[in-house]
């Protein structure tokens, strides 16, 4: 991967991360913009802005109007027209993708509640003071008459257009003298001359009479940073990173030792397979992920979005080594987990145990933290029966009980299946592999008993469910018998009756249902005294994503997304997203203990756009799942409505013990060691205790084998506020590539064994950036087109252009079209001062006259030129040669403005330095990696 792609696909997230500043309430204010509002409309306009440029590219219509009432779904649905598969649109990752943002935004005021700089207080600016050219010392404000606080900026701030921010504190009254207050009843600063604020995050704010105004200054400057990432992304890698894509990753963790060979090859057979049908569709995978492991080794990990390059990669793995002992599986399945984006299904291929069972709890851990399902191909368990040889002559392996169980465990942790077949039989069970592969493919229900018994399970099949699967994994012993809602009943004697066409491979039964519109309730039942797993899927737009949060009082208000475990006896909140529909209404969420009779209901809050506030109160210890009922519109009338049902597919389990952490920064340079502090309490009803002492063992993981420290044990002492806290070190090599990141697991679990929670940190590895000045853009030539030629395509007009990164800057890497269809030709000189500069040249047909090209440095700086051909409105004489024109340097602004650039100064009320602009605070604050890279 190159730098370009690293820089340009780390931002996936930068909008949100915990360095920007905001201000802006983040989930709740009524009729006020919060910012994840701010946030979702910009993402919604600058993506639908994208699409209609696609469009516009390929001759196709695109109808929807942008504005700032546009929904995801309405944005999904005009994307996806342009693809030659559209029957599901599903929006599971782009709300993914917008959820991330605002929450992460939203953490700012969870972790940085205080910190000035990040919320632009006390004047403590981008980089702090240095940026501030002067007067610090000069008054901005006077004391509002009553509530009304339109005049209190003093008119010389005003007039000179200087630059300001309120003061704030909890706690202090204190500000220099004459400053400006933030505001708010938090703001004890505000109550000191000159009294009031400034800010206007809600209509009822001191300043609230800007709140619109400074909302949508806020939408279009987040556009203007999406409008930069989409510069030097590309149009194909934006729409990727928004999670536009219809179908899922495909993800495979493959055993490569000797007796492997069969396994190999048919995953090689169904991964072509899928490609080959649907490369170039709507439903062609995302991207592709391979990860081989082996004994001692495992990896390394390919991740691409090159079909032909996936296809390599896998086509030449190789069986070899190995013997009878167990391989580092779950460190391959860790790599899979960290890299996938989230709510991806990942398929694991053995025939041997885990050598490495020990990172149990860590891969449970990432599972939950990522809602990622793993199903795993086991084909080693049958070899007692038949030792078949492989095709390469070697005999298959056998793993014991306990090996199955753990595959077993964690499988049904994610929500995943563990599938027992033989090696011929193998073939037959990677059809799921084919129906997980599809877009838009739902959980409806899942349930599993163990230990085993007769039971009946109910589900809700809906007028937008299509291809509806039922899976059932047990022993062969077995039975079931399947009832549609009309009453009509089909038995697992019959492989294929009036309800569904029934395959059986090992200990999985794949039962493809032919519903015909048949909605209501149908009932599954499974007679076996052995543990078995039940599972029914379908395609549907319907959907639905969640987060566990928590609540922040004081100033603004606010939530966060909360790591690891829900306290058991404690209350507990799902930030809850209903996707695929704009006309939805959410009757009832649950937490719902998948092996027993435990249903615990939530309360409902709606918070607009198809989000909602789940609260549960008292949770029990034990292991649930989360269940969305409702109720849809038709798709062919509204005033028609069905029942659904969704599932989340990851298991959800209470702790008792409470894990925390929080790093300073989220991201780490090569070559230095990063702190992270934590801490490990006991609770009891979700609150922690102070009354006894404890010791914890303390487990810490990362996925890159990056050294590291942590105390192997912590221990609370009574009366000391009930916590223990420890230090995890981590240290990047200096050979660490920019761009990559690295995953640590923290797990804390009692000294009985029998509770851990965790939390799971994302640290993006990144060298320190300074170059942060756009590629500049000096035209040197354009030519003419004659206005009166009726007939263009015979006529080609030039452009040449310079492009200039600095001389401390790190070089041009790229050159693209953004507007045009000409020929692009580029050379690189060194002028005799040292600066590189890019000679471009540009070759169109003057049927199109006008060309915009970007430029991206290698650390992601986007820069813009625009040219016109000058319209000749008088032939020349025909000895005249062609006339050329020579400007100054300039750099343009982006596509989405429509006024020249122009550069204005900017006075400030501090000391001097020098002047950020958005691309510089982007890139000095990226420290997330990517969902997808």
């Amino acid at each position: 991967m190159t730098t370009r792609q690293s820089v340009m696909l780390l931002v996936v997230l930068v909008l949100s991360l915990p360095g920007l500043i905001h201000s802006f309430k983040p989930l709740f204010n009524s009729n006020s913009f919060t910012h994840r509002e701010i946030t979702r409309t910009a993402v919604l306009r600058k993506t639908a802005e994208v699409c209609r440029d696609i469009a516009a590219s390929k001759g196709l219509d695109f109808n929807l109007i942008i504005d700032n009432n546009l929904s995801a779904g309405e944005v999904q649905r005009a994307c996806s027209s342009m693809d030659t598969f559209t029957s599901f649109v599903s929006t599971i990752k782009f709300e993914t993708a917008i959820a991330s943002m605002y929450l992460s935004n939203a953490a700012v005021d969870a972790v940085f509640l205080l910190s000035a700089a990040r919320h632009f207080d006390d004047e403590t600016f981008q980089e702090g003071r240095d940026i501030i050219t002067e007067g610090q010392n000069t008054p901005t404000c006077r004391s509002c008459v009553g509530e009304n606080c339109t005049n209190n900026i003093l008119p010389d701030v005003l007039n000179q257009g200087l630059l300001t921010s309120g003061y704030f504190s909890i706690i202090s009254s204190s500000k220099p003298t004459g400053k400006c207050s933030h505001g708010g009843s938090a703001d004890s600063t505000s109550r000191r001359d000159p009294v009031g604020g400034i800010n206007k995050d809600t209509l009822n704010s001191s300043h609230g009479f800007r709140h619109n105004e400074a909302a949508n200054l806020a939408i279009r400057a987040t556009m203007e940073l999406l409008e930069d990432i989409r510069l030097a992304a590309g149009d194909t890698n934006f729409t990727r990173l928004m999670g536009l894509s219809q179908s899922p990753v495909l993800c495979f963790v493959i055993d490569t030792t000797g007796s492997m060979s069969d396994d190999i090859d048919e995953a090689k057979r169904v991964s072509f397979e899928i490609i080959d049908r649907k490369r170039g569709t709507g439903e062609e995978p995302s991207g592709y992920i391979l990860v081989p492991f082996n004994d001692p080794d495992f990896g390394p990990i390919v991740m691409t979005s090159n079909a032909d390059i996936f296809k390599g990669k896998i086509n030449s793995l190789t069986a070899d080594g190995g013997g009878d002992a167990p391989e580092m599986a779950l460190s391959g399945l860790q790599l899979a987990l960290t890299a996938a984006p989230p709510f991806s299904e990942i398929f694991l291929f053995t025939d041997a145990p885990a050598k490495d069972a020990h990172l149990k709890n860590t891969i449970i851990a990432l599972m939950e933290s990522t809602k990622s399902q793993v199903t795993f191909m086991l084909t080693g368990f049958a070899a007692v029966r038949r030792r078949r040889r492989t095709s390469q002559g070697v005999a298959p392996r056998v793993m014991g009980r306990s090996a199955v169980q753990l595959y077993q465990d964690l499988a049904q942790a994610s929500g995943g299946q563990a599938i027992q077949v033989t090696k011929s039989e193998l073939s037959l069970a990677t059809s799921v592999i084919v129906d997980s592969s599809a877009s838009a493919v739902v959980t409806v229900f899942q349930a599993s008993r163990n230990p085993g018994r007769p039971d009946s399970f109910n589900f809700t099949v809906d007028s937008s469910l299509q291809n509806i699967t039922a899976y059932i994994t047990g022993d062969s012993a077995l039975t079931f018998s399947l009832t549609s809602s009309t009453g009509v009943s089909q038995t697992s004697s019959q492989s294929s009756g009036p309800l569904a066409f029934v395959t059986t491979a090992g200990n999985l039964r794949r039962l493809s249902l032919n519903t015909d519109n048949e909605t209501g309730l149908w009932q599954l039942s499974v007679s076996s005294n052995n543990p078995y797993l039940v599972k029914v899927t379908g395609q549907s737009s319907v959907d639905f994503i969640y987060n566990l949060v928590e609540e922040h009082e004081g100033a603004h208000g606010d939530f966060s997304v909360k790591e690891g475990r829900p306290l058991s006896g404690g209350n507990t909140s799902f930030l809850v997203t209903v996707t695929g529909s704009d006309t939805v209404k959410v009757t009832e969420v649950t937490l719902f203990d998948s092996s027993g009779p435990t249903e615990v209901k939530g309360s409902l809050q709606s918070l607009g756009s198809n989000d909602f506030l789940v609260t549960f109160s008292g949770i029990p210890a034990g292991e649930f799942v989360l269940i969305l009922k409702g109720e849809a519109s038709s798709s062919t009338s509204r005033s028609t409505s069905s029942s659904f049902q969704r599932q989340a597919s990851t298991q959800i389990k209470t702790s008792s013990i409470s894990v925390t952490a929080q790093a300073n920064n989220t991201n780490i340079e090569p070559g230095t060691t990063i702190s992270i502090p934590f801490t490990v309490a006991a609770t009891a009803d979700g609150v922690i205790t102070d009354s006894t002492t404890e010791t914890f063992t303390v487990r810490v993981s990362n996925d890159r084998s990056y050294t590291s420290t942590s105390p192997s044990s912590v221990t609370t002492v009574a009366g000391s506020g009930g916590k223990a806290n420890g230090t995890v070190t981590l240290t990047a090599p200096s050979s660490a590539a920019s761009g990559s990141d690295v995953t640590l697991t923290i797990e804390g679990e009692n000294a009985a064994a029998t509770d851990i929670n965790y939390v799971v940190l994302r640290f993006s590895v990144t060298a320190k950036v300074t170059d942060v000045n756009r590629p500049v853009c000096q035209v040197v030539n354009t030519s003419t087109c004659d206005s009166t030629s009726l007939l263009c395509a015979s006529s080609q007009w030039e452009f040449i252009a310079n492009f200039t990164d600095g001389i401390n800057g790190t070089g041009i890497e790229s050159v693209t079209i953004s507007q045009g269809n000409g020929t692009l030709n580029m050379s690189t000189v060194v002028e005799a001062g040292g600066e590189n500069i890019t000679l471009v040249t540009y070759t169109a047909s003057c049927c199109s006259p006008i060309v915009e090209l970007t430029a991206v440095d290698s650390v992601g700086n986007v820069g813009t030129c625009v040219g016109q051909a000058r319209v000749l409105t008088t032939p020349p004489p025909t000895t005249m040669t062609p006339a050329t024109t020579t400007t100054p340097a300039t750099t343009t602004t982006p596509a989405t403005t429509t006024t020249p650039a122009t550069t204005s100064a900017v006075q400030t009320t501090s000391t001097g330095g020098y002047t950020l602009n958005i691309s510089t605070i982007v890139w000095l604050t990226v420290v997330f990696s990517v969902l997808w890279k």
